[in-house]
């Protein structure tokens, strides 16, 4: 009998992460403001990896993108132009989402100053992140695995769909809690006048105001997006439940120096961080299984 698996590692892992987060929640629970008084400590380093580190998550997209151009292209026919279509949408995604959220501090190394500097200089700062992930797609198409078209589009489709899911659910819900952030309870005389647990909620008082989109971590909805690791894993060439558990195993260093970073820099409380990635995990979870059980059936 084929034990349960939930995206491609076996489901005591699942369990595990759940109930990691349920703890830290719970923790973060009675404990959040203490806990950023402890840790919170802005460093050069620290603000590197919160502006970079997001990179690695985002070359899942490319690499679901030739997931989807590899399956399809193996069907021939008329699915060659959605092929190349839908490696271009995996492509831009990733290049998208890192000029979005990153691109001011890279704009600021090319010395751009909006409305002062030629409008060049901007679309070199685009271009960055367009050659920065120019190496995934390529080296994907080498190792990935077109024996079973259907499991490639299956696992490119759920990274796609659950990444722009999780992203979308999360923005809401910075709405819906409308929560401070520690950084900027720490400029107030008295930061526990305005300080909220996470279930206290004020909705729609964020706005278009920073300050107040602590709750969940969006940051953390892209780190978690490195469980998909195992997936791809297992659409390679060379595969195995031991390659599946190793990238498992990064994916769950990776997402808590990630948490550690957010809570260090002073940008969430331990429950933020622990939501953000409970949140995707489950929304990962359920979609891929979904694509991966009707690519089996057929």
């Amino acid at each position: 009998m084929i034990k349960k698996q939930i995206m491609s590692v076996p489901l005591v892992f699942f369990i595990g992460v759940v109930a990691f987060c349920i703890t830290g929640i719970i923790i973060g629970s009675f404990c959040d403001f203490g806990i950023n008084e402890a840790l919170a400590n802005k460093t050069d380093i620290g603000a590197f990896f919160a502006t970079y580190g997001s990179y690695f998550s985002y070359c899942l997209y490319p690499a679901a993108g030739m997931c989807l151009f590899k399956g399809l292209s193996k069907k021939g026919g008329n699915f060659k132009m959605l092929a190349w279509v839908l490696l271009i949408v995996g492509y831009y995604m990733a290049v998208y989402y890192s000029n979005s959220y990153n691109g001011k501090s890279v704009r600021a190394l090319f010395e751009y100053t909006a409305g002062e500097s030629s409008p060049l200089l901007s679309v070199l700062s685009w271009g960055f992140w367009v050659v920065l992930y120019a190496w995934v797609p390529i080296v994907c198409y080498f190792l990935f695995d077109d024996i079973d078209p259907d499991k490639l589009i299956a696992v490119g489709a759920a990274i796609l769909v659950a990444g722009i899911a999780a992203d979308n659910v999360n923005l809401w819900l910075k709405q819906v809690g409308s929560r401070p952030r520690y950084k900027y309870l720490i400029t107030l005389d008295d930061p526990m006048s305005e300080y909220r647990n996470w279930w206290q909620m004020i909705p729609n008082l964020a706005g278009s105001n920073d300050n107040f989109k602590s709750w969940p971590s969006g940051n953390m909805t892209i780190a978690s997006m490195m469980f998909s690791l195992p997936m791809l894993a297992d659409v390679c060439k060379k595969r195995s439940k031991a390659r599946n558990i190793v990238c498992f195993a990064l994916a769950c260093v990776f997402v808590i120096i990630y948490g550690y970073n957010r809570i260090h820099m002073t940008n969430h409380f331990l429950s933020d961080v622990c939501f953000g990635t409970l949140i995707t995990y489950i929304i990962y979870s359920v979609i891929s299984s979904a694509f991966l059980k009707a690519a089996k059936r057929k």
